[in-house]
């Protein structure tokens, strides 16, 4: 299938309120998918607002989800002792971080900077991984796994306010030696290890 008119772009983001970087632009000018398969993109124009929706708000109900349950980074300060409160807090941090548009199932690209060579973040709760050093790199990695993601401290990744320190967050914690509960969506903890 052919790839969006410019105009159709130009619609989908003043519709979500977002602005593509312009690799993206680039990329659905030429395929509606960023990455095909039962598992891939979605369509902007065939997809149900809900489904994109739901996708738009993935990052921070993940965030929420794992406030909810006791993990706080130490830069946002003293936690509050009213959930409502550590909730909003968060809210507000959100609202100051680049946006995230989903690329395919939980990937994203930020929106800012506005230019090409972003990198693509995995999100899964506060489970952010950099999933590939640009937008190339990251179909590359997701269509042929390379094995280890790129490496957040090199160079040639760009930092990313808010994003690249939910990396390096994420690093921290599985690096300590388990220190942190994980939990899914499901409200569980995953069985121990016998």
């Amino acid at each position: 299938m052919a790839g969006y008119t410019q105009t159709e772009l130009d619609d989908i983001q003043a519709k979500w309120n977002l602005r593509f970087p312009p690799d993206l632009v680039a990329l659905l000018r030429t395929r509606r998918k960023v990455i095909e398969g039962e598992f891939g993109s979605f369509d902007w124009l065939d997809a149900a607002d809900e489904t994109i929706r739901e996708s738009l708000d993935w990052p921070l109900e993940g965030f929420l989800f794992d406030v909810q349950h006791g993990l706080w980074w130490p830069e946002w300060g003293d936690r509050p002792d009213e959930l409502h409160v550590a909730e909003g807090r968060l809210k507000s941090i959100f609202a100051a971080a680049p946006k995230l548009i989903p690329v395919c199932s939980h990937r994203y690209i930020p929106e800012e900077p506005n230019e090409g060579g972003n990198p693509v973040f995995s999100v899964w709760q506060m489970d952010v991984i950099c999933y590939g050093a640009n937008l190339d790199d990251y179909i590359s990695r997701e269509l042929n796994p390379k094995g280890d993601c790129p490496d957040i401290n090199d160079p040639n990744v760009k930092r990313i306010p808010f994003w690249t320190r939910a990396v390096e967050f994420n690093n921290q914690r599985f690096s300590n030696g388990g220190g942190f509960a994980f939990f899914n969506k499901g409200s569980t903890l995953p069985e121990p290890e016998p």
